[in-house]
């Protein structure tokens, strides 16, 4: 057995047993720690290296990433290394990258990191691949608002992740109660078609909501469940009046989605009848392109499935020194590469 807390041998593979009363598939956060989420070749490289008495020869990896984007997961890969006596250089989270560009530099023995090669790389990718979505998102809204409701579309084991990452790239609030919470925010969001299609009326619903809802949440009411969409949002109007924060346009592409034309039309109906005050939501299929073309019509974007199913951002890691040598695979150029946005992290 290692004296480290993470498996070091083939024969602790061997030894690991999934119980019967697992009721997830997802990894607990002390299997992660422990190395059971990392790629089996990483653990049959430690084997030979302590076999060769090499296993904790001090080296240099670079991490870098294969197109541009917003990194984020550095947290994470913190915490994941955490008990591990090596030093990391990083840029921060939240900051934009190249491709190509160094993003994160470890030094120490490789038998303090190498075994976390895998779920290191992962956080990194897929974090940064949704952080870069939202980016893009809050890009195209300008000074309008973005919130995220992506969880539903990934598994809930990664879905505060998810969140987390949509809010590091610069969305202004999240549905998610835990990813909000994880980023130090409140979570953020309307009501949902269900509660409307149960009551059975969209005005029913709103009167409920001001009497069962403390003052402190904003009153943003679905229009688009019963009726056409301005004409239940002045029914809404009319009943809740200046109590009224908003409205949400979710129109689903088999009646055409959410248009310009609608929003517009929605807005001027609202404002000829005295509630110019009401901000109008839109949320339904959004993308950069489409947030650009409502951006000077609505006041809020709710985007779920462009942010969720964001590619991850292909990283990787190379080692560029061994023992003090500069060292690299053909194709790669030895030796670290100079890049000075990096910061000692740890």
């Amino acid at each position: 057995m290692s004296r480290r807390p993470w498996l070091s041998s083939l024969e602790e593979v061997e030894a690991f047993q999934v119980g019967k009363e697992r009721l997830f598939y997802s990894a607990t956060h002390e299997e992660i720690q422990k190395g059971y989420t990392t790629d089996v070749y990483f653990v049959t490289a430690q084997e030979i290296l302590r076999h060769l008495k090499l296993a904790d020869t001090v080296v240099t990896a670079e991490v870098f990433p294969r197109r541009p984007g917003v990194l984020c997961g550095v947290s994470e890969v913190l915490n994941l290394l955490s008990e591990s006596n090596v030093e990391i250089w990083g840029l921060e989270e939240g900051e934009e990258f190249a491709a190509r560009e160094v993003i994160m530099r470890i030094r120490g023995p490789y038998s303090e990191f190498g075994i976390f090669e895998t779920p290191l790389l992962g956080i990194l990718a897929h974090s940064s691949g949704w952080a870069t979505a939202a980016r893009e998102c809050k890009r195209a809204a300008g000074e309008k608002l973005v919130l995220s409701f992506g969880a539903r579309h990934v598994h809930p084991a990664v879905a505060p992740v998810l969140e987390r990452a949509a809010l590091v790239g610069g969305v202004d609030g999240a549905a998610c109660i835990l990813g909000a919470k994880l980023f130090g925010k409140e979570p953020g969001g309307t009501i949902p078609h269900a509660v409307i299609l149960i009551v059975g009326d969209t005005v029913i619903t709103a009167k409920a909501f001001e009497e069962a809802i403390p003052e402190r949440f904003p009153r943003i009411i679905l229009v688009d469940t019963f009726k056409d969409e301005a004409e239940e949002s002045l029914r809404v109007a009319r009943v809740l009046g200046e109590r009224l924060s908003g409205v949400r346009l979710d129109t689903p592409d088999e009646r055409g989605g959410v248009t310009p034309a609608l929003v517009e039309e929605v807005r001027e109906r609202l404002r000829q009848a005295g509630f110019p005050h009401v901000k109008i939501v839109v949320s339904g299929g959004l993308n950069p392109e489409r947030i650009a073309l409502l951006r000077d019509k609505a006041d809020v974007f709710g985007v779920g499935s462009y942010i969720s199913s964001a590619p991850p951002i292909d990283m990787t890691m190379d080692i560029k020194e061994v023992a003090g040598q500069n060292v690299a695979k053909r194709g790669r150029i030895p030796g670290i590469i100079p890049n000075p946005r990096l910061k000692r992290l740890k």
